[in-house]
């Protein structure tokens, strides 16, 4: 049988029969999209990666209460975002960035390293004014709660419809597009703020 072929709802249920491959299927599938999702939440590598594993194996143990009615992408990002949420909230991170490279490096990182401008057709001077509003961006959008965060993440950046962010979330439809337009009124606020 190639597992690929399968839909995520027939290889739900071979993993709830117990079949490895099925769950390997699962993994394949996913792991590279939650740990983007994680990451661009807590911006740190090794901690993505921990996240991440945790919802894979918190879904993988759980996965006899997935209801199919459902996208499984859906029911796993809620678990990754539950999990990075919880890991905020603590206070062990508390920076995010937009462009979810995992191989972003530090601005440590960058110091050391000269710059080489791509090739986008951008002045040097638009090139480090593009770079500063990116940082100036990262940074508000660090400084928002996490809910808005996660919404404005869901949405504008991974490109989820309003249904998918709230099913993520799991919070009503409404409340979702509120968290988005404080979201948005707040950065805007930061960056209005930053740019005087």
């Amino acid at each position: 049988m190639d597992y690929a072929q399968l839909e995520d709802r027939e290889v739900v249920s071979l993993a709830c029969e117990g079949r490895q491959r099925a769950f390997r299927e699962l993994l394949t599938r996913y792991e590279k999209p939650v740990f983007s999702l994680v990451f661009r939440m807590v911006r740190d590598r090794e901690r993505a990666e921990d996240v991440a594993q945790e919802a894979f194996v918190k879904a993988f143990n759980a996965i006899d209460t997935y209801d199919p009615r459902y996208k499984f992408s859906s029911w796993l990002f809620k678990i990754a975002n539950n999990l990075a949420i919880d890991r905020l909230r603590k206070r062990e991170l508390d920076t995010v960035s937009i462009h979810g490279a995992p191989d972003a490096r530090s601005n440590e990182d960058e110091e050391r390293t000269s710059i080489t401008l791509p090739s986008t057709g951008e002045s040097p001077e638009e090139y480090v004014e593009n770079r500063e509003l990116g940082g100036q961006i990262e940074d508000a959008m660090g400084r928002l709660r996490p809910e808005y965060r996660t919404a404005v993440l869901l949405r504008h950046v991974e490109g989820h419809t309003y249904d998918e962010v709230a099913e993520i979330m799991d919070v009503p439809l409404g409340t979702v597009k509120t968290y988005i337009h404080r979201g948005r009124a707040e950065l805007k606020e930061m960056l209005a703020g930053a740019v005087a």
